[in-house]
């Protein structure tokens, strides 16, 4: 289409708008006529904004047919969707569970539970809805409660062996340290029942029944194994069953138990030394022989520098640091401080006792006096930054005190299982019930620690829980095409923070490890 100037017999000039198509030349419309050139030039203007209006115009209807064919299309699209699922958690958890090897034990609805447990922690009959609202997963309540007494009966082993041959593998063949520790467990019961006992709390709650939970980990917090005990067990008589137990079972060899200072006494390290392992052990040095702890208050504080001496079989060792020195006189200084605000009168009063528990029933016929001793606080003064191990390895000083300080991944452990996890409160009261939610809890500790240690290595700089909390919010579509009625997936990494993460959905990149 363009403008045409065609001459008349008047001599006037003639400004039409031609339209080529199919090789013919068609006048569309005439613009104007002039003899005067400025008058022609402007008719040659208005023919071209009149081309432009009319492509304008037919471009508008263009768009608004190629709109109504989209809308057709996505009418089309959405008709045939199946369902839409927030699986990402889903997706990227079966990776890492079928990585670590945990689909040898053939049974779904542990991958299930395990999955529920790490994305959205909460009762069984809650994680039934969760299943089937975010991942299309029909599980039933009671084949739940069916499988967790099978878990108990027969895979509690495997589960564990599993988990130790894999963090065997990682840790390139040999497991070497092994840390352990004891948390408590409670129930909202007021009764125990000779495994819910009522016991040391480590959660405060002493008039309430428990269970103890010993757990051994490996260097940077991957679990090994774990054992339930009654509720009113002494922490410190759970470590050698529980040690000799793992030994025996996994002919493990050449390695080194690090526990800390609560579960060390006179007859766990003979049992120890007994049989044969080797350990590292915190020491109570306040509550050494006279001889002993006049030695330790002699030695230089300097940190960096270690002293030693033998103890019958063993060596302690003595290490100092300025950082232990601010936190003991911070706890210290926090502690009399509130002394001196509550006694500041110098007596104990009725209203000083507290209601709690039993408490209710003491009555005080008079008032005692009471004093702050300054020379008990100067005397604890002379221990700030002092730190005792206890060790029958050949390991120098300064690997002895690195090693002990790792005892840290173990209380992390804890604080993942019993927050992040929630593994209580527990819906459960048989111990065979009990012991199947501490298993699956078990497999989410390690299914989330295999998760860290990918992200590691992956250069993902991001912590499990944003990365967890990116794929909450990743899609999958289901449609089902008409003609065949075969199901099509896609999962959806839309966002930017999807992409971030995208490798992890990536069938290749498992396969590279």
């Amino acid at each position: 289409m363009f403008v045409r100037k065609k001459k008349n017999r008047s001599g006037t000039t003639s400004v039409v708008v031609v339209d080529k198509s199919h090789g013919k030349f068609k006048e569309l419309v005439t613009i104007g006529i002039s003899k005067n050139k400025e008058e022609i030039n402007q008719l040659v203007q208005q023919g071209e904004e009149w081309i432009s209006t009319y492509y304008g115009t037919r471009d508008i209807f263009k768009e608004q047919e190629r709109i109504e064919e989209e809308n057709k299309l996505i009418n089309y699209f959405i008709s045939n969707v199946e369902n839409v699922l927030l699986n990402g958690t889903q997706i990227l958890l079966d990776h890492v569970f079928q990585f670590i090897g945990f689909d040898q034990i053939g049974d779904d609805i542990l991958k299930h539970l395990v999955t529920a447990r790490i994305s959205q922690p909460s009762s069984k009959a809650a994680t039934v809805e969760y299943l089937k609202s975010y991942f299309d997963e029909d599980v039933e309540l009671h084949n739940i409660y069916r499988y967790l007494d099978k878990l108990h009966k027969t895979q509690q082993e495997l589960v564990q062996q599993i988990s130790v041959e894999h963090t065997r593998k990682i840790l390139g063949g040999k497991i070497g340290l092994v840390f352990y520790d004891v948390t408590t467990l409670y129930f909202e019961t007021d009764e125990g029942d000779g495994f819910r006992e009522k016991g040391w709390s480590k959660d405060g709650k002493h008039n309430l029944p428990q269970v103890v939970l010993g757990l051994l980990v490996s260097k940077d917090g991957y679990p090994l194994s774990y054992s339930l005990f009654n509720g009113s067990q002494y922490e410190a008589r759970t470590m050698i069953p529980i040690v000799e137990d793992f030994v025996n079972r996994f002919e493990l060899k050449d390695f080194v138990v690090v526990a800390d200072s609560g579960l060390m006494n006179k007859k766990n390290l003979a049992l120890l030394e007994t049989g044969g392992y080797k350990y590292i052990i915190g020491a109570r040095i306040k509550n050494e022989s006279e001889r002993i702890k006049q030695w330790i208050l002699s030695l230089e504080k300097q940190k960096g520098l270690f002293h030693e001496t033998k103890k019958d079989n063993t060596r302690l060792i003595i290490g100092y640091t300025d950082e232990r020195a601010r936190k003991d006189r911070y706890n210290r200084d926090k502690g009399i401080k509130r002394l001196r605000s509550a006694y500041k009168s110098g007596t104990i009063t009725k209203k000083d006792i507290n209601k709690r528990g039993y408490n209710k029933f003491l009555e005080l016929s008079e008032n005692v006096t009471v004093k702050i001793s300054e020379d008990r606080i100067r005397d604890d003064e002379k221990w700030d930054g002092l730190k005792g191990y206890i060790t029958n390895t050949h390991l120098p000083a300064d690997e002895v005190c690195k090693q002990y300080n790792e005892l840290w991944v173990i209380e992390r452990a804890y604080r993942i299982t019993k927050g992040t996890l929630e593994m209580r409160p527990m819906f459960h009261f048989t111990p065979k019930r009990i012991e199947a939610h501490v298993c699956i809890c078990f497999v989410a500790y390690k299914v989330y620690k295999e998760l860290e240690r990918i992200l590691k290595i992956s250069d993902i700089n991001l912590s499990v829980d944003k990365v967890l909390s990116i794929a909450k919010t990743i899609t999958t579509i289901k449609i089902r095409l008409p003609s065949s009625g075969t199901i099509k997936t896609k999962t959806m990494l839309l966002t930017p923070k999807h992409k971030s993460i995208s490798m992890l959905f990536d069938e290749n990149f498992w396969k590279t490890f």
